[in-house]
């Protein structure tokens, strides 16, 4: 499967792109993971906003990450792969794409505690204690604005 990124305003972003996206967050989120909450919370509109896009050789949707501009830092959240895209790499290149738009500021996300090492190796570091994202545990992590943890 080869695969490449987009990276999307808002503004960017078709109608069906749009669709695709909030579809495989409520796949992964709501309906695999178990966990429903309230993924339109009116961020993904907001000026600043980028919506990282990994499509599939079909042109199908398969990732999706969101970068927030909080300010003072970066905030990457709302990481998912389809099922049919995870163990084969794709991962890597959905974060380096979320991080090439993070420059000049820490990054920060709230990682669920599973994948704390795989984005250690971002060069991100558990900067908080355990918490429950709805009834999936996460740990708070953070990137130096230089990239290191």
């Amino acid at each position: 499967m080869h695969c490449y990124t987009h990276v999307l305003s808002w503004a960017e972003m078709d109608a069906t792109t749009a669709h695709d996206v909030f579809r495989l967050r409520q796949q992964v989120f709501v309906v695999e993971q178990g966990d429903p909450y309230d993924d339109l919370d009116g961020r993904d509109t907001e000026p600043g906003t980028v919506h990282v896009v990994l499509r599939d050789d079909t042109d199908e949707v398969v990732g999706v990450a969101r970068v927030l501009d909080d300010g003072d830092e970066w905030r990457v959240g709302r990481v998912a792969l389809a099922p049919q895209a995870r163990g084969r790499g794709l991962s890597g290149p959905l974060m380096t794409a979320c991080l090439e738009v993070c420059q000049g500021r820490p990054v920060v996300l709230a990682a669920q505690t599973p994948l704390t090492g795989w984005y250690a190796t971002f060069g991100f570091e558990v900067c908080g204690p355990e918490f429950l994202d709805g009834s999936i545990p996460h740990l708070p992590m953070v990137r130096a604005a230089d990239g290191r943890a």
